[in-house]
């Protein structure tokens, strides 16, 4: 039967009433309320009644989307305070000033830095440390080898979380004062950045919208994680902690109703309501805390607002016709946010006078009162408030939880910072305002201690009750937060050789394209009994386009709740299985979605201290140009793992057009300086590019190499004969270049060396037989597998030289001795061979396919942009006839034989 609930209204007269009378009486009702107490109260009492039907009757209706502008927890219901707190309230005050000191003292070199958010947030994030963050290392509540939380940071707030360090002792001044200051060593990054600070951060959220995009990922690998056996982190809280401002990122709201679908009620969100962006109000006329609870209720979260503090008790009691909740509910951002500048008189006439019944109770207040309550007392800034709101959160089940927290951006900063447009580019604080700052904090700092008017640091002592108090509640919770751990792990041991040797011997007669090399490779790696489960398969959607759906009915693809259903092909081999232990991470179309399932995969030997493995395979066009942010916050993170660019290159794709072809990709990727960039011509070549991969990742990294890196392999969907691997070569393969193919032409035949990486070494092969039979030029034909790393072992090569050690660049050992000039071609644009060119002591030119992509077939694409074979032949002949080795007349008789 249908349910009347999920219709339309105008389909509601269409179902039959089993008692029109009973229908009219309720109408009636609501009629006469109406017209006896008006609308408001009527409205009141439905959004009443629709409460109680879900909370109290369990009736299954629609979700109410906004409550009213005030606390979703009631002053009477906020539970005991479960710490000191006149302590934590002077623990504050001292990292309200440290954060303050450590950017002013910064901004005299120029370095600047930001106030004002930490100064909004600061309670949000006390009492967190206090009472809620777990830590990594056990005792309290944490267990030994604990995951403990994972904390995401407002970039912004960075100051602050520095000033906590420095408080219990993890940090001294002269950190704080290298805050900003990198270059020398032993200072601090200016936002969350493990890369540069690895014992402290743990993930980067400063790029706005990938917070809490990654935060929501990162949830839901930890309940992947503990489903699929390889460690119970059901103990793990993700907190989340975004800017109201930052919530416009289109990735801040992107998997909400991914979270709200699979009831991550390990996941809390703490949005700081301050109502200000970086140029001025988030939401000028409208109300942006209201926005965000009807878009978090309407995906599936549970909400708790933390609007006023107890300031406003006395207000609300007073508000004996409501007037006051519905002028709070009209009132827009920007206005809220004038009232926090403007005097009494002014909000008595602007606020109250809007109303009658409200014009009456502001004769009952004080202008001090209303002062107290417009320009101080937010829910945000209040520990019983934000306490409440975290304990309700952390006891929700069922679901994720926001919590919309209001206050005031640059709260204690003094009146030039208070709710001012200006105060994100506010970057210090003068001597005075800093005394007024410290009367009002109540902190000891004297007068003299401004010496040169210079700002001081504030710290209580190492042995103060301040410092025990923090480092006692820390110890209970597990230990100091916000901290990453890398526990020792035993590398993981290498797969059996056998799985990288079966492509040793080529595909014979069978054309296989590298797409297919590489699944068929993973497949046999995830049979391996020790590291076979640590694989975590990641795909956007696409899984069929790549050959992958022969996982699925193996590997099953991960659902919490496993397959309710029985899928339409259930009769077939490869069946569409859903489990909830299942492998594979099949995001749907969201490219972002799954780079942040990367994200939380390759970290998670750090978060977890559980070694995973995993690769995410994606049509090369939409990985690195939509989602290069992310590959960024990955390298940050020190993550670790294997990108798949599939239909990787400019003419493989046939038929699919501009947007799909890609060109690029291994120019993007080569800005990354923790991307390895491999563009591999044959299966063998995929096979040991991986596997040294698993090694210097996984395994066993040589003193010289960084193990936290990632892979970026380019593959194509072109089926290919696959040849045998020559001997001789794996070296060649990893650090970028080997030759494959010497020509066999007669002493002083003219001479040229073909580079060629990917697709492209296939018309760099016909080219040399075409070369050689035609034109009597012998090609020796050789296959790059990386210009990227070539280029990059070139730069260090340079960079030794300005230490007085010399050392040759291996493309120029490789060539060295190479007769001829060099041509290089691929299936990308110029400039990706072209990085290396100043390095080759060779005549260099080089072809590649520049400019927008095309549909069309291979062939006549490749010929669009001169890379097919024929191009490549007409290419050398020129570059040969320039250095006077064959005559010019052969140019002009090849363009005509090939029909250019």
């Amino acid at each position: 039967m249908t349910d009347p609930v999920a219709m339309l209204p105008s389909e509601l007269d269409q179902l039959p009433d089993r008692d029109t009378e009973e229908t009219a009486e309720w109408a009636a009702s609501l009629d006469a309320v109406t017209k006896a107490a008006g609308p408001h109260r009527a409205a009141y009492l439905m959004r009443r009644t629709l409460q109680h039907a879900e909370g109290v009757a369990g009736l299954d209706l629609p979700k109410l989307l906004e409550t009213d502008y005030v606390n979703t927890i009631p002053t009477a219901a906020e539970p005991l305070p479960a710490g000191d707190e006149e302590m934590e309230r002077r623990i504050t005050a001292w990292n309200r000033w440290n954060a303050a000191a450590m950017v002013t003292r910064g901004s005299q070199h120029g370095v600047g830095g930001h106030i004002a958010t930490f100064a909004s947030a600061a309670w949000l994030y006390e009492t967190g440390f206090n009472h809620f963050f777990r830590g990594k290392e056990g005792g309290g509540t944490s267990q030994a080898g604990d995951s403990g939380d994972q904390l995401y940071i407002q970039g912004h707030a960075s100051p602050g979380i520095y000033a906590r360090a420095f408080l219990d002792g993890r940090l001294t001044e002269a950190h704080l004062d290298n805050f900003r200051r990198e270059a020398g060593g032993g200072g601090l990054p200016s936002y969350p950045h493990p890369r540069r600070l690895p014992w402290l951060w743990e993930f980067p959220t400063v790029s706005m919208g990938l917070g809490p995009l990654s935060a929501i990922y990162q949830a839901r690998f930890n309940r992947y994680l503990t489903s699929r056996g390889i460690k119970d982190v059901s103990a793990s809280h993700v907190w989340a902690f975004l800017g109201d401002g930052e919530m416009d990122e289109p990735e801040s709201t992107a998997a909400l109703a991914l979270a709200g679908r699979e009831g991550l009620d390990n996941l809390t969100f703490v949005i700081n309501c301050n109502l200000q962006r970086l140029d001025g109000p988030v939401r000028a006329n409208f109300k942006i805390v209201q926005e965000l609870e009807a878009q978090f209720r309407g995906a599936g979260w549970n909400v708790v607002k933390t609007l006023w503090g107890n300031a406003w008790d006395e207000l609300f009691q007073l508000d004996t016709t409501g007037a006051l909740v519905r002028r709070l509910r009209e009132v827009p951002d920007a206005q809220v946010q004038t009232y926090q500048t403007r005097d009494a008189a002014y909000i008595r006439q602007d606020f109250f006078g809007k109303d009658p019944a409200l014009t009456e109770m502001a004769k009952l207040l004080t202008d001090d009162k209303i002062l107290e309550c417009f320009h101080l007392s937010r829910g945000g800034h209040e520990p019983r408030k934000v306490y409440a709101a975290y304990k309700a959160a952390v006891e929700f089940k069922g679901a994720p939880t926001v919590i919309l927290a209001q206050t005031v951006k640059g709260h204690t900063l003094g009146e030039g910072f208070a709710s001012k447009n200006a105060n994100h580019q506010m970057k210090k604080l003068t001597v005075d305002e800093f005394k007024a700052m410290r009367d009002l904090l109540d902190l000891p700092i004297r007068d003299g201690d401004f010496a040169d008017g210079r700002v001081p640091y504030g710290h209580p002592g190492a042995g103060s009750p301040e410092v025990r108090y923090l480092q006692e509640r820390r110890a209970a919770l597990g230990g100091p937060a916000p901290a990453r751990r890398v526990h020792p792990v035993a590398p993981l041991p290498a797969p059996a050789e056998k799985a990288f040797a079966a492509f040793d011997k080529g595909s014979g007669n069978q054309s296989v394209a590298t797409t297919m090399a590489f699944v068929r490779l993973v497949k046999e790696l995830i049979r391996d009994k020790e590291t076979g489960r640590r694989w975590v398969p990641i795909v956007p959607d696409e899984a069929r386009t790549f050959g992958m759906e022969s996982l699925f009915p193996s590997l099953g693809i991960y659902s919490p709740k496993g397959q309710t259903y029985e899928p339409v092909d259930r009769d077939q081999l490869m069946y569409y299985r859903e489990a909830e232990n299942g492998q594979i991470l099949n995001e749907g179309i969201t490219e972002a979605g799954s780079m942040a399932d990367f994200i939380a995969a390759a970290s998670s030997y750090a978060t977890h201290g559980e070694t995973m493995i995993p690769f995410y395979i994606f049509y090369s066009m939409f990985g690195w140009q939509r989602t290069a942010d992310q590959m960024w916050q990955l390298a940050d993170q020190l993550g670790r793992g294997f990108l798949v660019g599939a239909t990787a290159g400019r003419t493989t794709l046939t038929g699919e057009g501009l947007q799909h072809a890609d060109g690029h990709s291994p120019m993007i990727a080569a800005t990354n300086p923790a991307a390895l960039t491999y563009d591999p011509a044959f299966a063998y070549e995929v096979a040991a590019i991986v596997k040294d991969g698993l090694r210097r990742m996984f395994g066993e990294a040589r003193p010289d190499e960084d193990p936290d890196v990632f892979y970026y392999l380019t593959v194509y969907n072109e089926p290919m004969p696959q040849p045998a691997k020559p001997e001789g070569v794996d070296e060649g393969i990893v650090r970028g270049l080997y030759r494959f193919r010497a020509g066999e032409g007669e002493a002083g035949d003219p001479r040229i060396q073909l580079l060629a990486s990917g697709t492209a070494i296939h018309w760099a092969l016909e080219a040399q037989r075409l070369l050689a039979a035609e034109w009597g030029v012998t090609a020796d034909v050789w296959s790059a597998t990386s210009w990227t790393e070539l280029r990059r072992d070139a730069l260090e090569a340079d960079e030794a030289l300005l230490r007085g050690e010399s050392r040759v660049p291996y493309v120029r050992q490789a060539l060295e001795g190479a007769e001829g000039p060099v041509l290089a071609v691929s299936d990308y644009m110029r400039q990706v061979p072209d990085q290396i060119a100043q390095w080759v002591e060779q005549d260099w030119s080089s072809l590649g396919a520049d400019g927008f992509g095309l549909s069309d077939t291979r062939e006549s694409a490749r010929r669009h942009f001169g890379v097919d074979a024929q191009s490549v032949v007409v290419a050398a002949l020129a570059q040969l006839a320039r250095r006077g080795e064959v005559p010019a007349s052969a140019v002009k008789e090849a363009r005509e034989r090939y029909g250019f």
